[in-house]
């Protein structure tokens, strides 16, 4: 079972980085991949006491209002590889360098 859980999982996250990657309509340009990218975040670290079941039960961060320096380096090493959690590898790669810094300062800034 635990395997077809796994399979699961990889297609969902496979499918949705596919998604995030794909470019906003001419017309809505950069702004809109970044609200895109604003509730791509907020779907779980907006949520108080959000936990995530894979791969193993885990408690999600709020953002909101963490130094945007640490959420920048944070959502780097992600993207690299430095640090490992599945989900957050899959939607880091997903982002540009910019996108990670606007990401950053609107967090940092309390997400508001």
């Amino acid at each position: 079972m635990s395997g077809l859980l796994l399979r699961i999982f990889i297609g969902t996250a496979i499918a949705f980085t596919a998604h995030a990657q794909q470019k906003a309509p001419a017309d809505k340009g950069s702004e809109h991949r970044m609200d895109d990218a604003i509730r791509m975040c907020i779907g779980c670290h907006g949520i108080p006491g959000y936990k995530t079941a894979f791969p193993t039960v885990y408690h999600v961060p709020k953002i909101a209002g963490q130094q945007p320096g640490y959420l920048l380096n944070a959502l780097k090493a992600y993207k690299s590889g430095e640090r490992s959690h599945p989900s957050m590898r899959g939607i880091a790669a997903s982002l540009t360098e910019e996108d990670m810094k606007e990401l950053a300062e609107y967090y940092g800034g309390g997400g508001k």
